[in-house]
C-alpha cells in the first residue's frame, strides 16, 4: 500500500467530518456506498437511508471542531481499506473504524463504527 492511498483514505474520512458535507444530501449520497451501514456509539445498527435522514434532520455544527487523530490504514482486500482513528468533537472523544472501498474511480464509505472513549 502506498502513501497516496493512505492519504486518500484519511482525506475521504475528513471530508465526511465536514459539517457542510454532513448537511448536504447529494454530497452524502456521493460518499456513502449504497451498501453502507453503521454501528453507532449506542450500539444501534443504522442503514444508509436512516443515516441520511438522521444527519439531515439534526444539527451538525459540533463537527466544525472535529479533529481526526491517530489514523491507521490497513488494506483488507484489493481496493478495500480499514481506517481506524480517534475523533475529538468538542469535549467528546470516540474511537472509530471505517471501511472504504475504491470503485469506478471514487472512494465510498461502506461501513463505520464509533465507540465512545
Amino acid at each position: 500500500m502506498d502513501d497516496a492511498t493512505i492519504e486518500a483514505v484519511i482525506a475521504a474520512e475528513r471530508t465526511l467530518l465536514d459539517p457542510a458535507i454532513r448537511t448536504d444530501r447529494a454530497a452524502l449520497e456521493h460518499w456513502l456506498d449504497p451498501e453502507f451501514t453503521e454501528i453507532g456509539q449506542s450500539g444501534r445498527l443504522w442503514t444508509r437511508a436512516e443515516i441520511l435522514d438522521d444527519l439531515l434532520a439534526t444539527g451538525q455544527s459540533a463537527f466544525e471542531t472535529a479533529e481526526l487523530t491517530e489514523p491507521q490504514v490497513r488494506q483488507l482486500a484489493p481496493d478495500c481499506y480499514l481506517l481506524t482513528y480517534v475523533v475529538h468533537i468538542g469535549g467528546r472523544r470516540s474511537r472509530r473504524s471505517s471501511i472504504w472501498r475504491f470503485r469506478a474511480g471514487q472512494w465510498r464509505l461502506i461501513f463505520n463504527q464509533g465507540t465512545r472513549i
